[in-house]
């Protein structure tokens, strides 16, 4: 997946959740709301998020060296996961703080117009941020749900920024909620129990985020899709009996590592042989453009048994 498309949904949240920070805080100033405050942090804690992924790419981005031969792709999945840990504490747990001080402690709202107004301006910049990640994720979305791209998806940006602006969302309409029921009802505690709405939802999400990133450091093999193009593409190579084995290893958003064992005729010579494992590679990388980094063995078909190896997808 292009780095750009992640980069300018990055920036559109960043923009949107900084403009809107700054409108939350002056909110609760007004108006003394928990569910303002809880949202304002929210998205402090969002626009934090969004310039430690921007930091991410750039570390990323840096030449592979002696100490790490594979690059620093996967800087992306460690700050990503850090991303998670930040939503989780400083958006989650204060606002579970928050939303249990107010319901105990309620405090009657001022100019609760003054909030309401601001939160409906934060819903529309909060949906610019979300269309923006939605129309940068579609083209890799492909035909399976959102969830599926969601849990497969080895660009670790987009489905952060589609959670975070989703949860934002959600956490704006509740936000929206407990200031309207605290002024139709006259109870204050309204407020706060949408505040703890608030933080149970970043508290989920942020959860959901730091299983993926957890995995996605541990190291992910190629898709469904991708392991059967590889496979594909190294068994219809000229001089290729069969495929033997086969492992797959992203070792970043954009790169993945092959390791192949391929039974080749027993009748090539040395410069076929190469000339094999050659074809072989341009065939993989034409497949599947993110498997740079190939390494085939060569060997002899000494059994009838493929690989039947599982991989996630």
């Amino acid at each position: 997946m292009s780095t750009s498309g992640s980069t300018r949904a990055i920036l559109a949240a960043l923009l949107a959740n900084a403009g809107i920070a700054v409108a939350k805080f002056t909110g609760y100033v007004i108006t003394g709301s928990a569910a303002m405050l809880a949202e304002a942090v929210h998205s402090v804690a969002d626009t934090s998020n969004q310039a430690l992924l921007l930091f991410g790419q750039r570390a990323a981005a840096k030449a592979p060296d002696e100490l790490h031969p594979f690059g620093y792709g996967r800087s992306r999945y460690f700050w990503s996961f850090v991303v998670a840990l930040v939503l989780f504490s400083l958006g989650s747990m204060f606002a579970l703080y928050e939303g249990y001080k107010k319901v105990h402690h309620p405090v009657e709202l001022s100019s609760p117009v003054v909030a309401i107004v601001i939160l409906v301006v934060a819903i529309g910049m909060e949906t610019f941020s979300f269309r923006t990640a939605v129309v940068e994720s579609r083209p890799f979305k492909g035909e399976g749900s959102w969830l599926r791209f969601l849990h497969t998806s080895r660009t670790p940006e987009l489905p952060v920024v589609l959670l975070e602006d989703t949860a934002a969302l959600i956490g704006l309409v509740l936000a929206l909620m407990g200031v309207g029921l605290s002024v139709v009802t006259g109870n204050p505690v309204w407020d706060g129990v949408a505040t703890l709405g608030i933080g149970v939802l970043l508290g989920v999400v942020a959860v959901f985020l730091m299983v993926e990133m957890h995995s996605l450091l541990i190291g992910e093999g190629a898709t469904v899709a991708e392991d059967r193009a590889i496979r594909a593409a190294l068994e219809q190579t000229r001089n290729v009996t069969r495929l033997i084995h086969i492992r797959t290893l992203y070792l970043g958003p954009d790169e993945m590592l092959v390791g192949a064992k391929i039974a080749l005729r027993p009748q090539l010579d040395l410069p076929a042989v190469a000339a094999t494992i050659d074809d072989a590679e341009a065939n993989v990388r034409r497949a599947v453009p993110a498997a740079r980094v190939i390494y085939l063995e060569p060997d002899l078909d000494r059994t009838a048994v493929p690989d039947s190896r599982q991989q996630k997808g």
